[in-house]
């Protein structure tokens, strides 16, 4: 094997994580070990996950290196990133919330990947924090391809059990299998408002129960409404549900900016036709609004100032190593003024490195590691 096994990273269910180095050219690397049955072979979702990841080459989505197969076990070699979203947040957030910088970086890139995906031809169908990979740049990447499916005209019918409950899309929850781009729209935005506040928008028990969370903020739609998307999606059980007034969003996320808000009412709307693409989010106002723009007075493309060079200590490592010569609170400072600097659109705040990564609680029953290994299904 051209590649060297170091410490395990996390286990899923049906793939074990190493951290890896080349043997050729020295990069570190993570190795997804599938093992594989005698009699059942090679898992759909690895399969469907190598045969979409080698077309999708994007910077905010990681990257497939190589595949190794052999007759006991088939080894995913990824570009390696350091930690997840969610063990981000837990180590960098007030209480989990992101400051507006990073929030409005890693929700550029978020986008950017899911756009990308949608122009392929392609959904994840399991769009969610621990899914997002963060590297040492500052750079997000989606990962855990293993429920993404490809799609065209005329519209395949899917399966409904997909995405983790407090992420899906309500259409689906009602039952659609006819959906479309929309559905990772949804889990996007349920990503956005979590970064925001550091607590997830909907937290529902069931698919009744998450509905009905979903329902008390956004409001039931009207009986109109229902029967249209029942029209669009012939395979949705409409039932009777309490009618719940729609909150005002600013009430729910303080924090949220304007036009933060405005970009969640169009990520979040409960009809899946109704819903921005991620093509076009790029465009609205809260990226493309100067005024949100780094606190420090620097008006970058969206996202913030790449952060200069120094070690970003593995999620798992004991220590963390910042130059003495240059304090957290002085990183910043350090790097020239944007014209003078040629900027990387997503980059993000270099105050975000500051902090040493430690352990994460993680949501019950999930033991993947960076959208590297396959959660519980």
């Amino acid at each position: 094997m051209k590649y060297i096994q170091l410490e395990k990273l996390g286990e899923g269910t049906y793939a074990t994580v190493y951290k890896g180095r080349s043997k050729t050219t020295n990069e570190i690397v993570a190795l997804k070990e599938i093992n594989l049955d005698a009699e059942e072979g090679t898992p759909s979702t690895a399969i469907r996950e190598v045969s979409l990841m080698k077309e999708l080459k994007h910077v905010n989505i990681v990257r497939l290196h190589d595949v190794i197969h052999s007759e006991a076990k088939l080894t995913l070699i990824f570009e390696y990133c350091e930690q997840d979203l969610k063990k981000y947040m837990d180590t960098h957030g007030d209480r989990g919330a992101l400051d507006p910088v990073t929030v409005r970086s890693f929700m550029y890139q978020l986008l950017k990947g899911t756009a990308f995906c949608h122009e392929n031809q392609v959904l994840h169908r399991d769009l969610k924090p621990q899914n997002l990979l963060i590297n040492r740049k500052g750079e997000l990447k989606l990962g855990d391809f293993g429920l993404a499916r490809a799609f065209g005209v005329p519209v395949n019918t899917f399966s409904n059990e997909v995405v983790t409950l407090w992420y899906r899309a309500p259409d689906v929850l009602l039952g659609s299998r006819t959906y479309s781009t929309s559905i990772d729209i949804w889990s996007c935005g349920c990503i956005f408002a979590e970064m925001i506040s550091g607590t997830p928008l909907f937290r529902g028990r069931d698919n009744q129960d998450q509905l009905l969370h979903i329902m008390r903020i956004i409001g039931t739609p009207t009986d109109a409404q229902f029967q249209k998307m029942a029209k669009d999606s012939p395979e949705i059980q409409l039932k009777q549900f309490q009618r719940y007034p729609k909150m005002p969003l600013q009430q729910v996320l303080p924090k949220a900016s304007r036009e933060a808000i405005d970009l969640l009412e169009q990520l979040i709307k409960f009809d899946p036709a109704e819903r921005i693409s991620a093509a076009e989010a790029l465009s609205h106002p809260y990226f493309t609004n100067t005024a949100n723009s780094s606190p420090y007075g620097m008006n970058s493309a969206p996202g913030s100032m790449p952060p200069p060079s120094f070690n970003f200590p593995h999620p798992h490592s004991g220590h963390s190593h910042i130059p003495s010569q240059a304090p957290a609170q002085q990183l910043y400072h350090m790097m020239p003024p944007p014209q003078q600097q040629s900027m990387q659109p997503g980059m993000v705040d270099p105050r975000m490195h500051a902090q040493h990564a430690q352990g994460r609680p993680m949501y019950p029953g999930q033991q993947s590691y960076g959208g590297y290994a396959a959660p519980p299904r």
